[in-house]
């Protein structure tokens, strides 16, 4: 079998087919989140800063504008474990089982 003959194979195979659906769905989804997360945050900044400037406490120089920025940072390497994880698991074995079958 010629190289070119694997990869069309490959192409045409439901296994794959699944993958890159299945992987670009979540893939996209998991961006859906964190884009809606930073454009809230900066159409706040923009049309709302006197909220992003509320002290967190009455007499303390800090902002809530601090810790919502935390949670973008944290949550975004949260999404990234996640997407890792399963990149990692599914997507891995899915990549596996197109591959041994092209072999075949």
């Amino acid at each position: 079998m010629k190289i070119n003959d694997r990869y069309i194979s490959i192409e045409n195979s439901s296994k794959f087919q699944k993958l890159v659906k299945r992987r670009n769905t979540f893939s996209w989804f998991l961006s859906s989140i964190i884009l809606i997360i930073y454009f809230a945050f900066i159409l706040t900044i923009a049309f709302y800063p006197k909220l992003l400037g509320i002290p967190v406490a009455q007499g303390m120089v800090t902002t809530i504008g601090i810790p919502i920025g935390l949670f973008i940072i944290v949550f975004s390497i949260i999404l990234t474990g996640f997407y890792v994880n399963r990149a990692n698991g599914e997507f891995d074995r899915l990549t596996k089982e197109v591959i041994e079958e092209s072999l075949k």
